[in-house]
């Protein structure tokens, strides 16, 4: 089991039947950011830009989130950005299921090594894959949700606000509810004991 977040790049990168979306790759799109952040996003695959790159969200969605972190006071390098799957789809269609079944360790593995307190899942399938439901993005958007470990919080993909201009209202007020999440889930910080004497 890989203690850390470049033995587990290695292993996927050594590992020869990984799907059949590993021949096609110009690069293997890990995940990039702290790896002992308080707060993992979670896309859908790597793009042309990501691939060509070997970064997640480096194109024009990318440059988005990055404004709406800037919203909440944080930079691309506090936080770790990961896709479901790590090889880029042909012509950027939606993941396959045994695409996702294939990618799906390496993800879990990349939350149990960061230990996030939130996951911000990006879009459909990052959302019904960590959350294991069927329910779409649409209702479930802005709201937290409860996980052993760590809690889930739903966005829209920002790919998708590129297209359709009233999800980037919407992805402005969720980051707000974001960052509360945020502040929630920070532990409470104990007093120091007061010192005491005898005499």
């Amino acid at each position: 089991m890989a203690e850390t977040l470049a033995e587990l790049r290695e292993e996927m990168i050594r590992k020869a039947d990984c799907c059949a979306l590993k021949p096609t790759r110009r690069h293997l799109v890990f995940g990039v950011g702290s790896e002992t952040a308080d707060l993992m996003f979670v896309g859908e695959a790597p793009g042309a830009k990501e691939d060509e790159m070997g970064e997640p969200f480096v194109g024009a969605a990318g440059k988005l989130l990055d404004r709406l972190l800037g919203r909440i006071g944080l930079r691309r390098d506090q936080v770790y950005i990961a896709n479901v799957l790590k090889c880029r789809p042909p012509n950027n269609r939606d993941p396959l299921p045994e695409e996702v079944e294939r990618c799906k360790p390496y993800l879990m593995e990349q939350v149990r090594i960061i230990k996030p307190k939130v996951v911000a899942t990006l879009g459909n399938h990052a959302t019904k894959l960590i959350l294991d439901t069927n329910v779409g993005i649409t209702k479930l958007h802005g709201k937290k949700v409860e996980r052993p470990g760590y809690t889930v919080f739903p966005l829209y993909h920002p790919a998708a606000a590129l297209y359709t201009p009233a999800y980037v209202e919407a992805l402005e007020d969720d980051f707000d509810a974001l960052k509360k999440a945020l502040e929630e889930d920070d532990p409470p910080v104990a007093a120091a004991p007061e010192q005491t004497t005898l005499f």
